[in-house]
């Protein structure tokens, strides 16, 4: 029986960027969807969602029942290497 091929376990993006993707679609994404989605739970969407907002990259406004989040798409990636770039030119390649 020949077996298939090994697949890496990692991605080249992480969650959170997998995060923003989503929203940036579909801004009005519950919790429970957005998990589902990207494959996991919940809770580390909370928490991604958390230090998003905390770090001024996601505004959050409550529309009736559900969120509507907006992304900051001109923020500045952190790290020194991508500094010169926009979360927004990330999202434009993804989305």
């Amino acid at each position: 029986m020949a077996s298939e091929p090994l697949r890496p376990t990692w991605t080249f993006l992480t969650n959170h960027t997998h995060l923003l993707v989503v929203l940036s679609r579909e801004p009005t994404r519950r919790i429970r969807d957005l998990a589902a989605e990207v494959g996991i739970t919940e809770r580390a969407v909370q928490r991604i969602l958390a230090e998003l907002i905390t770090d001024g990259i996601l505004t959050v406004k409550k529309e009736g029942r559900r969120n509507s989040y907006r992304i900051r798409r001109g923020t500045r990636l952190r790290h020194s290497l991508e500094s010169k770039h926009t979360i927004g030119e990330i999202l434009d390649l993804l989305t």
